[in-house]
């Protein structure tokens, strides 16, 4: 994949909407397979997959994860040389989509084997022979990346697990913990980041390794439990002793921390695709609502203070989409890191507020469960459970404030070694009307953050980037807000079947989008950062002790309060075995393995 970033050139004060264009023959087009494997996932969701029965349980049923298999779902874009499908990005995130609708734990279950799992760091690192080994049992076997650690975080610059080599039998020894491995629970195959100790026989590093699931001395001693996403297959894993061949070795010694962030790039790009299904989701259920529920003999959608939370909610679920396609339709083409990054911020932090207004337009209904509705005799409609299945988004694949922190880091070296000058691009589509200001006013904005960033880098070191987060925080939000009124407006132009619809929800996107845009930058001096360091420092310094009287903390100590040390297992393995079946009504499942048939 080769081009430039629209991301990157963005924050270097270059609004190249050029790159973001698509095809002008059936630009949003899938290919008749695409569209037809879509059809039988929708299918399958509508009428054979219970997401309040998932929610119950904590569990996605077996039968369900089979037939995902059966459907391809695991193997969208595994290559077909390899078994998989092939599919596009964009048929990827609108499955997603899909999934995601009915219960979030299916779309996180999909992307964390697809997105971060082992397909990924093997299409981009693997040798051939790893990608014919392992791809074809990637198209119905489970795969899960381990990275975070009990003390460390997702941090792939200091991870503790080690793996020392043997060379007498050509085999890695691991050690260590995983803490909050996706899919870990269930998985078939691992992708396990270690330390490699420095050595005369190679340079040592964090490096990428695949295990077998069930290899000896691997133990799955806890699965955890959240405020949302409760089907999430999400665990501990213990590595004590384990052997892996050195064959298994993903890229060389050393190379873990590309693969790590590789991984995570991708991911990245497939958050937003759920958080786009949230907010539709989120428009379908305002919209009905608002229009049913009367107060004062008139709508609530009617009033004045609900009307504005109507259409933040649907503007912002089109700017979502727009940037899913858009960013979908390019990832395949070329390099879309930054573009990935903002599309993960911007849809994690809005999409939180979506849920937030929707619940507020639902009142007590919102906030009471749909199993609670139902039994009193109504319809029972998840939104409490979408708020807290959503809430992670913030945190994990990167939190918002280590993803503000990493890009303002990577832009300021841009700036430091880039000369500024503006680009007009020679091609592209041409806006005009509400759209062409829209863009004109993007464009001014685009290069008063190119400004205040190169200033910024020529007056501060890169020491200074800690003790200013919330400043430059404040410049990645407003690139992040340019970046989607780009994709809305792009998309608008493209959208033919949404006609003039399509423009009036760009039109009101990039108005709110403007406003927040103008917000930020008057914060860039009329702040409270120098005053609150001061108070979170007297804080810390336990000045305020005499503040946290008259509570109780119910806080638990357990036996884990202490950090799981490596070392023997010391419980039983909690994996769960999923079946490995085909089902006789596929006819011809995708993937089938020599043997299953």
């Amino acid at each position: 994949m080769t081009g430039p970033d629209f991301g990157a050139e963005l924050f270097l004060g270059r609004l190249r909407t050029d790159l973001l264009t698509l095809p002008a023959d059936a630009p949003l087009k899938l290919s008749a397979a695409e569209e037809e494997f879509l059809a039988r996932l929708r299918r399958f969701c509508v009428t054979d997959v219970d997401g309040h029965l998932i929610e119950r349980a904590g569990s996605i049923p077996d039968r369900v994860i089979e037939r995902l298999k059966d459907l391809g779902a695991l193997a969208i874009r595994i290559p077909r040389e390899y078994g998989g499908l092939g599919f596009s990005g964009a048929c990827y995130h609108r499955a997603l989509m899909l999934v995601s609708s009915v219960h979030a734990s299916l779309g996180e279950l999909l992307a964390a084997h697809q997105a971060i799992g082992l397909p990924q760091p093997l299409a981009l690192f693997g040798t051939e022979e790893q990608r014919r080994t392992f791809l074809p049992r990637c198209v119905r076997e489970i795969s899960a990346f381990t990275l975070t650690e009990p003390e460390l975080g997702n941090d792939p610059f200091q991870v503790r697990t080690t793996a020392v080599r043997d060379l007498s039998s050509d085999t890695y020894t691991l050690n260590g913990v995983k803490l909050w491995a996706t899919n870990g629970v269930i998985a078939d195959l691992l992708v396990v980041l270690a330390r490699v100790p420095e050595s005369g026989e190679g340079p040592g590093g964090t490096t990428a390794f695949v295990v077998e699931a069930d290899s000896p001395g691997v133990t799955v001693e806890h699965r955890s439990e959240f405020l949302g996403l409760r089907g999430l297959e999400n665990g501990v894993i213990r590595l004590h002793d384990v052997t892996v061949p050195a064959c298994h070795r993903i890229g060389a010694e050393g190379a873990g921390l590309d693969i790590a962030l590789a991984a995570q790039e991708t991911g990245r790009l497939s958050l937003p695709a759920v958080c786009a299904a949230a907010a539709k989701w989120s428009v379908k259920i305002a919209r009905e609502w608002a229009g049913a529920r009367v107060q004062g003999g008139r709508p609530i959608g009617a009033y004045d203070a609900v009307a504005g939370k109507l259409s933040f909610i649907a503007a912002t679920a089109f700017a979502l989409e727009a940037m899913v396609e858009i960013t979908g339709h390019h990832a395949d083409r070329r390099g879309t890191q930054v573009e990935a990054e903002l599309a993960k911020l911007f849809a994690s932090e809005q999409t939180w507020l979506v849920a937030d207004e929707l619940m507020q337009i639902r009142g007590g209904r919102g906030y009471e469960t749909a199993d609670s509705a139902v039994a009193r005799g109504e319809r029972g409609v998840p939104v409490e459970r979408l708020l807290r299945d959503l809430r992670i988004g913030r945190i994990f694949d990167g939190s918002s404030e280590a993803l503000r922190s990493y890009l303002a880091q990577a832009v300021l070296g841009r700036h430091r070694e880039t000369e500024y000058r503006e680009h007009v691009p020679r091609s592209g589509p041409e806006f005009t009307g509400r759209l062409g200001a829209h863009l004109r006013s993007a464009r001014s904005s685009a290069r008063r953050l190119a400004e205040q960033l190169r200033a910024f880098a020529l007056h501060h070191d890169e020491a200074s980037v800690d003790d200013r987060q919330r400043h430059l925080g404040r410049l990645i939000d407003i690139g992040a807000e340019l970046y989607a009124m780009a994709a809305s407006c792009v998309y608008a132009t493209a959208h033919a079947s949404g006609g003039e619809g399509a423009v009036e929800l760009a039109d009101a996107f990039c108005a709110q989008s403007g406003r927040r845009v103008e917000a930020l930058f008057a914060q860039l001096t009329g702040n409270t950062d120098t005053g609150d360091r001061v108070v979170a420092r007297r804080l810390l310094d336990e000045r305020y002790v005499w503040l946290e009287e008259d509570v109780i903390d119910t806080s638990v100590e357990g036996p884990w309060i202490a950090i799981p040390a490596p070392g023997p297992a010391t419980g039983p393995d909690l994996r769960r075995r999923v079946p490995k079946r085909r089902d006789p009504a596929a006819g011809g499942a995708v993937g089938a393995r020599k043997g299953d048939q």
